[in-house]
């Protein structure tokens, strides 16, 4: 482990906030964190914190932070901050309509009634859900349609960039709790789909583009170049944000009944 590692998270452990008391915290409403089928209720006077080594253990991967992320209650609101040096999490609500990105140093108070918290270290991608039984804010589905009147869905994919995006994130769709999944390598994906490596590289580089010209963080790096670890941001926003869900899923069997039947058509 890093000097700088070391260091900074054992400044973590030498923080010692200013929190809000309990009686605070009691009309803000009590937080738990599910992650893996079990469920921990925090205390509004000790900080929680999230790592390889934290109060909530995640995994021993070494690509993880001994304390990755702090939740704490202050300033009468709970609140998730980012204490890792390199990576990110991938905050939204229930229904993926709200989506921010935390990164390393930054904090967020926690809103809703139900948060999702998604992120990836090497080639897993963890997440876990944070219940509380105060909210502050509410969303609710509004978009337009050709007759003016409300839809969703303003990231328009083609079937076969669909296809690409539930295929990287085809182990963390099949989660029936929050948790974990793996990302498969380009080359594995590739494979999956039957398709080769440039047929991919060239699928990836087009929704990549596609989202960073939409606001979306953490796919491309700098100058135009494509971030290195955009497959598992992708997954992570494509999750988070419901663009791609376990419904989707389908879309691979059918993928194989077009490898094992060449005259059917394939995706555009």
């Amino acid at each position: 482990m890093s000097k700088a590692e070391v260091a900074n998270e054992t400044a973590v452990e030498q923080a010692t906030p200013d929190h809000s008391g309990p009686r605070e915290a009691a009309t803000t409403g009590a937080l738990q964190i599910e992650f893996c089928g079990e469920w921990y209720e925090l205390d509004p006077t000790k900080d929680f914190t999230i790592g390889r080594e934290a109060d909530l253990t995640i995994d021993e991967n070494p690509y993880l932070h001994r304390t990755f992320l702090i939740v704490r209650f202050e300033y009468g609101m709970w609140w998730l901050q980012n204490v890792g040096r390199t990576l990110s999490a991938t905050i939204s609500d229930v229904s993926g309509q709200v989506q921010s990105w935390l990164a390393p140093g930054s904090k967020l108070p926690i809103v809703f009634q139900h948060t999702n918290v998604m992120f990836s270290a090497g080639s897993t991608t963890y997440d876990f859900a944070v219940h509380s039984k105060a909210d502050f804010y509410n969303t609710s589905q509004m978009t337009i349609t050709a007759s003016g009147n409300t839809t969703h869905d303003t990231v328009h994919l083609t079937s076969s960039q669909r296809l690409l995006v539930v295929a990287l994130a085809e182990d963390v769709l099949r989660q029936n709790a929050p948790g974990r999944g793996e990302i498969p390598s380009s080359a594995e994906a590739a494979k999956r789909l039957g398709w080769s490596m440039t047929t991919f590289n060239r699928k990836l580089d087009n929704v990549c583009d596609k989202l960073d010209k939409m606001g979306v963080t953490g796919l491309r790096g700098g100058r135009g170049k494509l971030a290195t670890n955009r497959r598992a941001r992708l997954v992570e926003y494509a999750s988070s944000t419901r663009l791609v869900t376990m419904d989707d899923l389908v879309l691979l069997d059918l993928n194989d009944a077009d490898k094992d039947n060449p005259a059917a058509p394939t995706a555009n």
